[in-house]
């Protein structure tokens, strides 16, 4: 009995093994991995995002080549600009252009009398202002009797310190002022040429390239305003910034210098220190 039902089960898997062999010879199947693996390596690639580079500088070399070498050198005053206005953003970001929390912190710890805690929070500053204030504070510890002497010197740190945040400002102005011009020199070169075409042309003038002569000649002036325009916001904000800086600047080392002596804090400590009567301008 065990031996006839152990036949009987391995004929029984010899015959299905066969018949999935033939059915697969006769109908041309494939095992379902390959079949994937082909769809897969035989799905188009998506080349929108390259596509829509090659368009864009296509176009932009295009543009360059109507325009000459006016918009050609646009384009580079272009790129410069963008890279400065992006090393501008790094720089006032990175050493803390506009951020005053820090020193006015520490001009309310020099007022209490804790001088050593402003100066060791003023210490872990970048921005000019925390410098600047630094200087005042230990002027006045160190020699407090110079004062001519400790204004002069902050007033060299001051300077040192903005001169830094004024770095390319002046390239930002220049290419936003000659900008305008290149491209109203291009466009005058363009009309200039488009004139003698029609000259040229004699009787048999063809109005349309005269109209293309014109709006060559127009890209030139539109590309200088588009560079122009960006440069110019960007440099005055820049420049904004850097005079609010000294603003605040001021005040602050003005605050350590004089002990604030007009606000009505100064006064009440100081009649409370001195005990004496009321102090008729603090009110």
């Amino acid at each position: 009995m065990t031996e006839s039902a152990t036949g009987s089960a391995s004929d029984l898997a010899t015959t299905i093994d066969q018949t999935s062999q033939t059915m697969g010879q006769s109908s041309g199947a494939r095992p379902a991995m390959d079949v994937v693996g082909d769809a897969v390596g035989n799905a188009p690639a998506d080349t929108s995002s390259s596509f829509d580079l090659n368009a864009l500088w296509g176009q932009i070399h295009s543009m360059i080549d109507m325009g000459g070498p006016v918009v050609m050198l646009l384009a580079v005053l272009s790129v410069l600009s963008l890279s400065v206005i992006l090393y501008k953003l790094w720089q006032f970001s990175f050493i803390g252009i506009g951020r005053h929390s820090r020193a006015r912190k520490a001009i309310g710890l020099w007022r209490a009398g804790q001088r050593e805690d402003a100066l060791s929070l003023l210490d872990k500053g970048k921005s000019p202002v925390t410098i600047v204030v630094a200087h005042a504070m230990r002027g006045q510890v160190n020699h407090p009797d110079k004062q001519a002497l400790i204004r002069e010197d902050i007033e060299r740190v001051a300077l040192q310190s903005l001169s830094q945040t004024r770095v390319m400002l002046r390239f930002l102005e220049t290419v936003g002022q000659i900008s305008p011009l290149l491209g109203l020199f291009g466009t005058v070169i363009g009309m200039i040429e488009a004139f003698q075409r029609l000259q040229e042309a004699g009787a048999t003038v063809d109005p349309s390239v005269l109209a293309g002569g014109i709006w060559v000649a127009l890209l030139t002036t539109a590309v200088g305003l588009a560079v122009a325009i960006p440069a110019s916001l960007f440099a005055d904000w820049f420049a904004s910034r850097v005079e609010r800086e000294q603003s605040v600047m001021e005040e602050l080392v003005t605050a350590v210098l004089t002990g604030q002596l007009t606000d009505k804090a100064s006064a009440y400590s100081a009649e409370a220190t001195s005990g004496q009567g009321g102090l008729g301008y603090a009110t």
